[in-house]
Protein backbone atom coordinates (compact mmCIF):
# COMPACT_ATOMS: atom_id res chain seq x y z
CA UNK A 1 0.00 0.00 0.00
CA UNK A 2 1.37 3.33 -0.92
CA UNK A 3 1.18 5.74 2.11
CA UNK A 4 2.23 9.71 1.15
CA UNK A 5 3.76 11.76 4.43
CA UNK A 6 4.05 15.59 4.00
CA UNK A 7 5.45 17.89 6.37
CA UNK A 8 7.58 21.25 6.04
CA UNK A 9 4.74 23.88 6.31
CA UNK A 10 4.15 26.70 8.34
CA UNK A 11 3.62 30.34 8.26
CA UNK A 12 5.74 32.69 6.43
CA UNK A 13 5.69 36.15 5.53
CA UNK A 14 4.99 37.61 1.86
CA UNK A 15 8.55 37.08 -0.17
CA UNK A 16 9.65 34.01 2.32
CA UNK A 17 10.32 30.40 1.30
CA UNK A 18 9.42 26.97 2.48
CA UNK A 19 10.26 23.56 1.55
CA UNK A 20 7.52 20.71 1.43
CA UNK A 21 8.56 16.96 1.56
CA UNK A 22 6.90 13.87 0.85
CA UNK A 23 8.19 10.89 2.13
CA UNK A 24 6.67 8.06 0.16
CA UNK A 25 6.75 4.44 0.67
CA UNK A 26 4.87 1.41 -0.73
CA UNK A 27 6.62 2.41 -4.48
CA UNK A 28 10.00 2.39 -5.71
CA UNK A 29 8.75 5.90 -8.22
CA UNK A 30 9.92 3.81 -10.91
CA UNK A 31 6.58 4.42 -12.75
CA UNK A 32 4.22 7.16 -12.55
CA UNK A 33 4.13 10.42 -11.30
CA UNK A 34 4.48 12.71 -8.06
CA UNK A 35 2.56 15.42 -7.78
CA UNK A 36 2.08 18.81 -5.38
CA UNK A 37 -1.64 20.27 -5.56
CA UNK A 38 -2.90 23.01 -2.58
CA UNK A 39 -6.54 23.72 -1.65
CA UNK A 40 -7.10 27.20 -0.72
CA UNK A 41 -9.93 27.62 1.81
CA UNK A 42 -13.29 27.60 -0.12
CA UNK A 43 -11.75 26.65 -3.21
CA UNK A 44 -11.08 23.54 -5.11
CA UNK A 45 -8.15 21.66 -5.26
CA UNK A 46 -5.55 22.72 -7.74
CA UNK A 47 -2.46 21.18 -9.27
CA UNK A 48 0.91 22.99 -8.44
CA UNK A 49 4.04 21.09 -10.17
CA UNK A 50 4.45 16.95 -11.36
CA UNK A 51 7.72 15.36 -11.31
CA UNK A 52 6.97 12.20 -13.29
CA UNK A 53 9.35 8.90 -13.45
CA UNK A 54 11.98 10.09 -15.67
CA UNK A 55 12.15 13.05 -14.24
CA UNK A 56 10.21 15.15 -16.77
CA UNK A 57 8.40 18.02 -14.69
CA UNK A 58 5.46 20.38 -15.51
CA UNK A 59 4.57 23.71 -12.85
CA UNK A 60 1.50 25.62 -13.14
CA UNK A 61 1.88 29.16 -15.05
CA UNK A 62 1.36 30.98 -11.45
CA UNK A 63 4.31 29.22 -9.46
CA UNK A 64 6.55 29.27 -12.61
CA UNK A 65 9.98 30.71 -11.49
CA UNK A 66 8.92 30.67 -7.83
CA UNK A 67 8.68 26.48 -7.19
CA UNK A 68 10.55 24.26 -7.84
CA UNK A 69 10.05 20.29 -7.66
CA UNK A 70 12.68 17.98 -7.47
CA UNK A 71 13.22 13.84 -5.98
CA UNK A 72 15.90 12.41 -3.78
CA UNK A 73 15.46 8.52 -4.22
CA UNK A 74 17.85 7.79 -1.32
CA UNK A 75 15.05 8.84 0.89
CA UNK A 76 12.42 8.33 -1.12
CA UNK A 77 11.62 12.06 -0.89
CA UNK A 78 9.88 14.37 -3.42
CA UNK A 79 10.34 17.97 -2.38
CA UNK A 80 8.80 21.53 -3.19
CA UNK A 81 11.06 24.20 -2.56
CA UNK A 82 8.69 27.35 -2.67
CA UNK A 83 10.60 31.16 -3.02
CA UNK A 84 8.64 34.34 -3.18
CA UNK A 85 5.72 33.19 -1.65
CA UNK A 86 2.39 35.18 -2.15
CA UNK A 87 -0.83 35.86 0.42
CA UNK A 88 -2.25 33.83 -2.43
CA UNK A 89 0.05 30.73 -2.06
CA UNK A 90 -1.93 30.36 1.24
CA UNK A 91 -2.92 26.91 1.21
CA UNK A 92 -3.28 23.36 2.31
CA UNK A 93 -0.58 21.67 0.10
CA UNK A 94 -1.37 17.63 -0.95
CA UNK A 95 1.27 15.24 -2.29
CA UNK A 96 0.05 13.13 -4.66
CA UNK A 97 1.02 9.50 -6.64
CA UNK A 98 -0.41 8.43 -9.67
CA UNK A 99 -0.22 5.40 -11.74
CA UNK A 100 -1.52 3.99 -14.94
CA UNK A 101 -4.67 2.54 -12.81
CA UNK A 102 -4.51 4.17 -8.56
CA UNK A 103 -4.10 7.67 -7.33
CA UNK A 104 -2.48 8.15 -3.94
CA UNK A 105 -2.73 11.68 -1.30
CA UNK A 106 -1.24 12.48 1.59
CA UNK A 107 -2.86 13.98 4.14
CA UNK A 108 -1.47 17.87 3.38
CA UNK A 109 0.21 20.24 4.82
CA UNK A 110 -0.48 23.57 5.95
CA UNK A 111 0.55 26.40 4.12
CA UNK A 112 0.09 30.33 4.94
CA UNK A 113 1.76 33.58 3.85
CA UNK A 114 1.16 36.64 5.26
CA UNK A 115 1.06 40.08 3.48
Amino acid sequence: QVQLVESGGGWVQSGGSLRLSCVYSGTTFRHGTMGWYRQASGKQRELVATIAWDNFTYYEDSVKGRLTISREDASNTVFIQMNSLKPEDTAVYYCNYKTWNSIYWGQGTQVTVSS
